[in-house]
């Protein structure tokens, strides 16, 4: 692929770090002058790994990670002209295009409208995506659900910034309000807001076509101690009530960062 094209990949803990780096010797191999731009709490993890810049990150949603795929997006985006997001959970099985649209946008392997999507996977939440879409001045039928697993972005600096800044305030809001997961949603507010045309362009299937997403977040059960090759990933901590008491202690950590940050504007977090 085009050196100005990156993948970019979040990888909290061992587990998505292990299979990070199995991603990162799939690029290698079928497209070997691509970067991984990798944001994880462990640098350390991909030094033998030539093709990844890896920077420090800590877990920064209140319950769960998904929404902090945005910084390692912002990170690669001050580097490349086109940014793929892709999950750490994700084998490259064959040859990746040579041909990537460097045009500004967002290209997507799964688009869907927003409001039939989750009338369908999860009406709970249409209530508080009407309402960010009313917030953001936008219709919510005309936003298209970019999903997740695989996208790209390609955009000016002062598109990617506002991209960035809008998906920041939609993560806080739907966290705040209990909506931890589903941010496919938030990926096609903020590119509306931030004025990226949304499209599903073929580099992006062949891409998709060209991988398989092995979705661990799933509880695996695990045969002679291993789970797809990678250690147990449902193993018990060594001490489970300290595990437990810091994962308690970095929660509300978290949790009270997000209030104080939506303090700032009341309006919008909780009118």
């Amino acid at each position: 692929m085009n050196p100005q094209v990156c993948f970019s990949v979040l990888a909290l803990q061992p587990k998505y770090q292990q299979l990070a780096k199995k991603l990162a010797a799939d690029v290698a191999k079928f497209s070997p002058e691509t970067t991984l731009v990798i944001g994880t709490d462990n640098p350390e993890a991909f030094r033998d790994c030539p093709n990844v810049l890896a920077f420090k990150l800590h877990k920064k949603g209140v319950l769960h990670c998904y929404h902090d795929k945005r910084f390692v997006i912002a990170r690669a985006l001050q580097q490349f002209k086109v940014v793929i997001q892709i999950d750490a959970d994700t084998q490259i099985t064959g040859p990746l295009p040579d041909s990537v649209d460097l045009s500004p946008g967002i290209s997507g392997s799964y688009l869907a409208n927003m409001v039939a999507h989750s009338e369908k996977y999860n009406p709970v939440r249409l209530g508080h995506l009407k309402k960010l879409a009313h917030k953001l001045d936008l219709d919510p039928n005309s936003i298209t659900f970019v999903g997740e697993a695989l996208f790209a972005i390609s955009a000016s600096d002062e598109q990617a910034t506002e991209f960035i800044c809008q998906w920041d305030r939609l993560a806080r809001y739907l966290e705040l309000h209990g909506l931890h997961s589903g941010e496919g949603n938030a990926i096609g507010l903020a590119a509306a807001k931030a004025g990226l045309a949304i499209t599903a362009p073929a580099w992006v299937d062949a891409i998709n076509k060209a991988s398989k997403h092995l979705d661990v977040s799933r509880p695996a059960r695990p045969i002679n101690g291993l789970v797809d090759g990678l250690d147990n990933p449902n193993a018990k901590p060594k001490n489970p009530a300290l595990d437990k008491l810091m994962r308690r202690l970095s929660y509300h950590y978290r949790l009270n960062q997000s209030r104080l940050i939506a303090l700032k504007n009341v309006s919008f977090y909780y009118r």
